[in-house]
């Protein structure tokens, strides 16, 4: 009798912890969760899957306060020995819809209404500037 009670308190305690595990997954922070509007409009990526691999956004976004920013920055992927860069922009008529790899990355037009440029390098440190092109 006590070796059921023993499987069932198992079985319980599986059941739990699954549960728990797959709670903790679904609930975690993401881009959906921050306050404002962001809207990828062009990425780029390198084919590179041996080196290092360059990723580049153009993201509009409503919302210019820079813990924000920086949040969304940190939520975007990035791989180590890699390099992510971010740039954000306040008119969605005044965003990039395509990005080059190399400079220019994208056409001096934009330029006046990118209004920050979040960087992380590839030792994982991470750059900020307002208005780099100002």
């Amino acid at each position: 009798m006590s070796s059921k009670y023993l499987l069932y308190g198992i079985i319980a305690a599986v059941i739990l912890i699954i549960v728990w595990i797959v709670g903790d997954t679904v609930s975690q922070p993401g881009v959906g969760d921050l306050k404002g509007d962001f809207i990828e409009m062009a990425s780029y990526r390198n084919e590179n899957n041996t080196g290092p691999v360059i990723r580049i956004y153009a993201v509009y976004t409503s919302d210019s306060t820079r813990e924000t920013m920086l949040d969304y920055g940190n939520f975007m992927p990035h791989t180590k020995y890699g390099n992510t860069k971010v740039f954000f922009f306040d008119d969605r008529e005044f965003t990039p819809k395509s990005i080059r790899p190399s400079e220019p990355i994208f056409e001096s037009k934009y330029e006046k209404n990118c209004i920050a440029v979040f960087e992380k390098t590839a030792m994982g440190d991470v750059r900020f500037k307002k208005y780099p092109f100002q």
